[in-house]
């Protein structure tokens, strides 16, 4: 499952940095009804919930509660992504 968590957090991480100019323009022309500071910051969040709501569905999917040990398979694999995502983000 390793593999194919991998693979799918990857896939979700690529999409959202994809999206991500889209989002950087809807932050920045709405940072007051946001409450935000830093529209690029603000996306990174968002590229990372993505990630990790993700990583969860598909621990979910399994149809038993995930284990903390999975929870932290799916962290660990997200946060082997965060230098690309930071550098291609606010990079």
């Amino acid at each position: 499952m390793s593999e194919d968590l991998d693979a799918i957090i990857l896939q979700v991480i690529n999409g959202a940095l994809a999206a991500a100019p889209e989002y950087l323009a809807e932050a920045e022309n709405n940072r007051a009804e946001l409450g935000i500071e830093n529209p690029k910051e603000f996306v990174y969040g968002i590229v990372m919930g993505m990630a990790m709501g993700m990583g969860g569905a598909v621990l979910g999917a399994q149809g038993k509660a995930p284990t903390k040990e999975n929870q932290a398979m799916v962290r660990d694999a997200i946060y082997r992504h965060v230098p690309d995502i930071r550098a291609r983000l606010l990079g």
